[in-house]
């Protein structure tokens, strides 16, 4: 865990609900070393991963995924939720702890045998991620890895992404 970089993320108790701490990421961006920390974080934690895209998750997610894919030459798929995107997609429902949700991303974003590299900001329970490479692999792509900014450890998204190598440069168990 990066401990410079978790001096970064802003603690928000109570939000968005009572006994919820909430880890912004707003103050890592906000700052040119916060973000340049991060970015480096992230290069370092997929550099013996070989992929083609990048799947970076709505919203925070595509903040950390479109400069990745810069940095490292490589294309950038979107996953946003549905009725965003404006061409023609391929959905996934997934459960959140109160309701569904529905992601989805271009039905040509994706070329079968693509290696592909998911991130987001944060790793909770994983259902986010795991609907997002179920969606790579829908369109014959190969989920390589997924990367994370934060992850909360007591939440076990890790082991709902089982069938994938999983980093994150800050954790957090039980706070």
């Amino acid at each position: 865990m990066n401990e410079i970089l978790k001096n970064y993320v802003t603690n928000i108790p109570d939000f968005p609900r009572k006994g919820v701490i909430f880890r912004d990421i707003t103050s890592v961006i906000q700052s040119s070393e916060g973000l340049s920390l991060a970015i480096n974080e992230l290069t370092g934690t997929v550099k013996d991963l070989e992929f083609d895209r990048i799947a970076a998750i709505e919203s925070r997610g595509f903040i950390f995924g479109s400069i990745l894919a810069e940095k490292l030459g490589k294309g950038l798929v979107l996953v946003r939720k549905k009725g965003k995107l404006p061409r023609e997609t391929v959905s996934a429902k997934y459960d959140l702890e109160y309701g569904s949700e529905i992601i989805e991303i271009h039905k040509d974003a994706i070329n079968a045998g693509d290696r592909v590299l998911i991130i987001d900001d944060l790793l909770a329970t994983g259902g986010t991620a795991k609907t997002a490479a179920h969606l790579v692999e829908m369109l014959g792509g190969k989920v390589v890895g997924a990367a994370f900014l934060i992850e909360l450890t007591d939440l076990g998204g890790r082991a709902a992404l089982k069938d994938y190598p999983v980093s994150s440069i800050i954790t957090y168990e039980g706070e």
